[in-house]
């Protein structure tokens, strides 16, 4: 079962992303900001990092180059924004290999999205 790292403040978001990744055949682990998530990357891999961009403490960005420069790690990265700046974002992301994915966002279509990133969608997990 593929396991996703999800890093979101937002209490309601990480609930709903956990639920829908969870009902889908997700293994899902859950930070409440990116340095939790590092705490949680420190002690395992998983097969996909979802994370907000506005965190305390370390935010989207901040994990991202800690997961790639730091970690070295080449997992692939789903990035939450709601930010009105996303071409800027996405030229700043762009030597991370970041999937930007613009809030709000539907559930469905994030998981179907998160499916085809994965290639579970056609494997059946």
């Amino acid at each position: 079962m593929p396991s996703i790292l999800i890093a979101e403040d937002e209490a309601h978001i990480l609930r709903i992303l956990s639920m829908w990744l969870g009902r889908h055949g997700y293994d899902v682990l859950e930070a409440s900001d990116g340095a939790a998530a590092l705490k949680i990357l420190d002690r395992q891999t998983v097969d996909l990092i979802i994370s907000d961009m506005n965190m305390p403490i370390v935010d989207g960005l901040e994990l991202i180059r800690a997961v790639r420069k730091e970690r070295g790690l080449d997992v692939p990265f789903l990035l939450l924004t709601a930010r009105c700046d996303q071409d800027k974002l996405a030229e700043t992301m762009e030597p991370y290999s970041v999937h930007l994915y613009p809030k709000p966002f539907v559930p469905s279509r994030l998981v179907a999205d998160i499916d085809r990133l994965l290639g579970t969608a056609a494997t059946g997990r």
